[in-house]
């Protein structure tokens, strides 16, 4: 590799780092016209397509990457993403096994990063589950992402959520009450933590709950809005007296 392409190829990369896509898009394409062996500038040209909603495009450079280097976990995961993004669920799954299957030490011992890239996937399939009402297949996913990465709360919270759906109110609340334990400054955790205990006929803990948002964040307009609510038959009472 000659000294000019060296420098395309680092002046890339940098602007790659620093989130400045469209500057390192014209880098790295000068790359990939000159040079196609670098599996990891197709990676972030996918990266790049995919932030700017070309999922066709990325398919291909995720896809190019890979033939360069079936092993490269980062592609194949991203891959994934987008196979997922596009709706093709059944390849999503068979490209992230098989990054699963390709880590030597089992998904205990797997790098952090790809354990939070496959336990968010896991999670967009549970959003896809619950936005069709199918609460148990939601809750199945949740879990399997939780598994996998138990600090990212508001799977946790999107898991609570789906417990309360699915009339599950004890093991919602408890759920709410880990995300919460484990991140007291997550106000959407303490929100919908209200909601739950509202569902479950527990309005006088609820309105506490929705309460002590509003004494640690006045601003917080979904606690005012869930106190509003839960209140405006009193304040109508009182109104009418």
């Amino acid at each position: 590799m000659d000294e000019a392409l060296k420098q395309i190829l680092t002046l890339g990369r940098g602007y790659f780092d620093k989130k400045q896509y469209a500057q390192a898009e014209q880098y790295l394409a000068q790359v990939v016209e000159r040079h196609q062996t670098f599996a990891d500038v197709y990676n972030m040209l996918g990266v790049i397509y995919h932030d700017q909603g070309q999922f066709a495009r990325a398919q291909r450079a995720f896809e190019s990457a890979l033939r360069i280097n079936p092993a490269y976990t980062e592609a194949a995961l991203n891959l994934a993403v987008i196979y997922n993004d596009m709706g093709k669920y059944a390849e999503a799954k068979e490209v992230y096994q098989n990054a699963l299957a390709r880590q030597k030490n089992g998904p205990g011992d797997m790098d952090p990063f790809v354990k939070g890239k496959i336990a968010n996937m896991y999670a967009d399939i549970g959003n896809v589950f619950a936005s069709n009402s199918a609460w148990e297949q939601a809750i199945g996913e949740y879990q399997r992402a939780l598994g996998l990465c138990p600090q990212f709360v508001d799977i946790r919270v999107k898991l609570g959520d789906a417990l309360r759906d699915a009339g599950r109110h004890a093991e919602a609340i408890k759920e709410f009450e880990q995300a919460i334990e484990q991140n007291p400054g997550f106000m959407p955790g303490r929100i919908h933590y209200g909601i739950a205990l509202y569902s479950a006929g527990q309005r006088a803990e609820a309105v506490k709950v929705w309460e002590d948002v509003l004494a640690r964040d006045p601003d917080n307009k979904s606690a005012r809005m869930y106190l509003n609510l839960v209140k405006e038959p009193a304040g109508k009472a009182e109104q009418a007296g």
